[in-house]
């Protein structure tokens, strides 16, 4: 079938099935068992397993962005040369921005109770949806293993602090054995807890979330009383000013900081499929998502300005600040801290999300804990020590790059779920070959052709400076050049708009077809 919106046939009586007005269900039998696009993890999650509150949404979000990463965003534009207020409100413009497309694509999942993958099946086709599964899958293995890297350099830090001789310890690969051992052991404590579900994942999301954010304000006082107030940092004049040094620094830092959450824009049916409804969604990301990522990125900021008043230089590495301690009990809570946080955001982030695109490849083969597994592997194989090296790689190579792709694919899902299809589904032909989501045998070449396009215009033109990255000066394609500094937003922009003029006036609003509750 090769229509975007085919005309809806009548729903067979026993497809039907009785639901809240704002949800769909699967009916039972609507979709045979054995479908080889269908495994237990990417079925609907059924009405009565739908029952994540505002709390538990907002409670995902700041355990997920309380992290040392995140608490290096602040650090990094200002080594870039802005100054303490630049960077805050380049991070707070960041998510207040990419806000909008998450709590878009969120909306399929309380409604349908689909993950990402399937609900990319819509636009891209039942095949085709392993297009932008496998290059969202590939961008959080990498992020996987930046935060465990982090993380094990973390416990390294504070562990060597309290026993002492860690850091002399032989060398393999050019890093203590001692490092590597904390880098896998940590490894190893992340895949276990996400082995055990989503509910276990819920479940250490909501104590996690205040045990950080107690252990983030401990830190701060901790720095306060020590300094008498806090230090010089603050008033700080920035190196680039308001002016012509600023916006070419500005604006890749801001679609950087876009990237940061570009996998949640798209992943986020993930989690939202188990809400109890669109307002738990709404309020809870809202709620949850810029006000937190603002807040701690100030709080590092008023720290930092603290340990430049206590040690005469600013350490904008938590890590490092505490590991200057001598206290042995400030050291082991600053260690299990450290543990949550990054397991917190690691698990939510970055294995939950490839962990059901890999599934989406292969169900048959693949359930969500082997493909968290699989997410384990390959977030070692691709080095992630090497991706963190400068800012320059880290905000603008890697960010840049990955927020270019996934805009693209998130202009897509927009356009078709908001503008084609007007929010409505089949909910079981996304699990039907032949079905209206089959197109041209599994695939939307409309959507395919939008992505290749966006994806062009997003990072065709990305550049280095010289010695600073792996791209040419001139950019890949040079005319692009201007483009590669707003990537997400261009691509994004430029997907939207073309799927929508491939796919053609919509022929009126679809109504929910075959296997979809009446609504």
């Amino acid at each position: 079938m090769t229509s975007t919106v085919p005309p809806t046939p009548p729903i067979p009586p026993q497809d039907r099935i009785s639901a809240p007005p704002d949800r769909v269900e699967l009916a039972p039998g609507a979709v045979p068992a054995d479908n080889r696009f269908i495994n237990e993890d990417l079925l609907p999650v059924p009405l009565e397993r739908r029952t994540w509150t505002t709390y538990n949404f907002a409670a995902l979000w700041v355990g997920m962005a309380h992290n040392i990463p995140s608490w290096l965003l602040a650090s990094g534009l200002v080594a870039l040369g802005m100054d303490w207020k630049q960077a805050v409100f380049t991070i707070a413009l960041a998510n207040l921005i990419v806000l909008g497309p998450m709590l878009l694509t969120g909306h399929a999942g309380p409604k349908y109770g689909i993950p990402f993958p399937v609900l990319a099946r819509a636009s891209f086709g039942l095949r085709g949806a392993n297009l932008p599964a496998l290059i969202r899958a590939a961008v959080a293995c990498a992020w996987f293993g930046i935060q465990t890297w982090i993380g094990g350099v973390g416990i390294f830090t504070l562990l060597g602090k309290i026993f002492g001789g860690w850091a002399n310890a032989s060398e393999i690969g050019g890093q203590p054995w001692t490092l590597w051992l904390c880098f896998a052991l940590f490894w190893a404590v992340e895949l276990a807890i996400i082995y055990r579900g989503m509910d276990t994942l819920r479940r250490f999301e909501n104590w996690a979330a205040p045990f950080v954010i107690v252990g983030a304000l401990v830190l701060l006082v901790w720095v306060a009383v020590k300094a008498g107030g806090f230090g010089p940092l603050l008033d700080q004049p920035s190196k680039l000013g308001w002016g012509a040094d600023f916006w070419p620094v500005f604006f890749p830092s801001l679609m950087g900081m876009i990237a940061f959450w570009a996998t949640l824009s798209l992943n986020i049916p993930d989690f939202t499929r188990f809400g109890a409804g669109q307002r738990a969604q709404i309020w809870g990301q809202t709620l949850g998502l810029p006000t937190t990522m603002t807040l701690f990125a100030l709080l590092s900021v008023l720290v930092t300005s603290g340990s430049q008043a206590v040690y005469g230089e600013a350490i904008w590495d938590p890590v490092e600040l505490v590991a200057r301690t001598d206290n042995v009990f400030g050291l082991l809570y600053a260690l299990v801290t450290v543990l949550i946080a990054t397991i917190s955001v690691n698990i939510a982030a970055n294995v939950v999300s490839p962990a059901y695109d890999l599934a989406n490849l292969a169900p048959k083969l693949i359930n969500f804990r082997t493909g968290a597994l699989i997410t384990g592997v390959v977030g070692v194989l691709i080095m992630p020590w090497k991706l963190t090296e400068t800012p320059e790689l880290y905000i603008f190579t890697w960010l840049g790059l990955v927020g270019g792709l996934l805009g693209t694919v998130a202009g897509i899902l927009i356009a078709d779920y908001w503008i084609v299809r007007r929010t409505v589904l089949d909910l079981a032909d996304l699990y039907r070959p032949g079905g209206r989501y089959w197109y041209a045998d599994g695939w939307n070449w409309r959507a395919v052709g939008a992505f290749a396009v966006g994806g062009v215009l997003a990072i065709g033109g990305s550049h280095s400076a010289p010695g600073k990255g792996p791209f040419p000066a001139d950019g890949l394609i040079p005319f692009l050049k201007p483009l590669a500094d707003y990537g997400w937003a261009v691509g994004l922009a430029s997907s939207l708009v073309l799927y929508v003029l491939l796919s053609g006036r919509s022929r009126g609003t679809a109504t929910a077809g075959n296997g979809s509750a009446v609504r």
